[in-house]
């Protein structure tokens, strides 16, 4: 009996010095919170990077020291997420960049962390993952910009750090990498949400949690992406295919890359059953924005061929997956902001009609299921007005589910 009381003293005593550790702990991150300094002027590209990064490593180093005994944070290996819009949800070529800037800078300055691929082998060996967002800055004019990362602890959901940096740099190439250039919609979903708000995320704060949980998906989903932009359009329609068969895979960014895919190999029955899976899925999540391209100022698509030859199929898609919902379809275009407020309003809303007339072809049934609606650029997303590539979600045509009796 007394060995066991013994025991149980030692046992009472050791969880009393862990729950002051994490208090500790806790304070820590508090402080470490409170006290990081606010951004300042915006600077050049490189030197905000560079800051961002610094600030971050320093916050970890604030952590209380007994956490340098915990095995999670010995191993000291980060993956890097690569960086998003934080707008839009895509990446860029200056999102690129930057992340190619945050490996150079923590292999040159922290050593005492390893940076490993973001792939599905090194997922599995990281204790931290870094994510971060580049967007424009709203308060300012100009080439201003806003860099969040952030440092997750992945076996906790935590995360320890989170840096902002300002930039001023008029220069920086904003265009979608090919993928998200290529896709013909727009894969911001709840995940990707997830992956932004977790940048944005104060110290000491869980992560989002459906952003953790589908990370081994996002490797896989990456691999196949970095496939399609190298040319390797079998290899990465396998690892596009792996990533929709788990069960975490019903994500448009993974069909979108299918779809992408099959098109490139000739695939052209897969790839239709891919779109309308895509329509599918966009309007069970209510979250189908497609990216029907306008000639200026005209509600006909544009003659390139390789821009709008798919959009017949797509449109055919769209009105069979419609047809088979019980409720009603708002179609909604929107325009970039290029002219006055009032011909884009009156614009946006005339090429719904003729979209919503293309699907009532398509499936007249849907005449009495779908509404039309223009936003002009009320609620543009990357807001540029630049009308090219880099700016074409602005000019989107949205479906979305409501009552029919709305």
């Amino acid at each position: 009996m007394t060995t066991m009381n013994a025991t149980t003293r030692q046992f009472g005593q050791r969880v009393r010095t862990t729950l002051r550790a994490l208090t500790l702990c806790a304070a820590a991150l508090a402080a470490a919170c409170a006290n990081r300094p606010v951004p300042g002027n915006a600077m050049p590209f490189d030197q905000a990077v560079d800051q961002a990064v610094d600030d971050l490593i320093v916050q970890t180093q604030k952590l209380p020291a007994f956490l340098a005994k915990v095995e999670s944070l010995t191993q000291r290996r980060i993956v890097i997420d690569p960086l998003l819009e934080g707008a839009s949800g895509q990446q860029t070529e200056v999102t690129r960049v930057a992340e190619q800037r945050i490996v150079q800078r923590m292999q040159a300055q922290f050593k005492q962390f390893t940076v490993s691929p973001f792939n599905t082998t090194e997922i599995g060996n990281a204790q931290y993952v870094l994510n971060g967002t580049l967007m424009r800055d709203k308060d300012a004019t100009g080439g201003r910009y806003r860099l969040n990362l952030a440092l997750t602890e992945i076996k906790s959901g935590v995360v320890i750090a989170q840096s902002v940096a300002r930039i001023s740099d008029a220069t920086l190439d904003t265009r979608p990498t090919a993928f998200f250039r290529d896709s013909p919609v727009n894969g911001k979903d709840r995940g990707v949400e997830g992956y932004i708000r977790t940048a944005e995320t104060q110290p000491g704060q869980a992560a989002d949690a459906l952003y953790l949980e589908r990370l081994p998906t996002s490797t896989v989903l990456q691999e196949a992406t970095a496939a399609y932009e190298a040319g390797r359009m079998s290899e990465a329609l396998g690892r596009y295919e792996a990533a929709a068969k788990r069960p975490d895979g019903q994500q448009l960014r993974i069909y979108s890359g299918m779809y992408l895919t099959q098109s490139q190999l000739g695939r052209t029955a897969d790839a239709e059953k891919t779109f309308g899976t895509i329509a599918r899925l966009g309007l069970e999540t209510n979250n189908l924005s497609v990216k029907f391209l306008f000639k200026p100022g005209s509600t006909d698509f544009l003659g390139d061929p390789k821009i709008s030859a798919a959009y017949p199929m797509w449109l055919r898609q769209i009105a069979r997956q419609a047809a088979q919902i019980d409720s009603c379809v708002v179609v909604t275009g929107h325009t970039s902001r290029t002219g006055s407020e009032s011909v884009n309003e009156r614009l946006s809303l005339q090429r719904a009609v003729s979209v919503k007339s293309r699907l009532v072809t398509e499936a007249p049934p849907l005449a009495k299921k779908l509404r039309e609606s223009g936003m002009g650029f009320r609620e543009n997303i990357v807001g540029t007005g630049a009308d090219d590539a880099s700016d074409a979600l602005d000019r989107r045509v949205e479906f979305k589910v409501v009552s029919c009796e709305a």
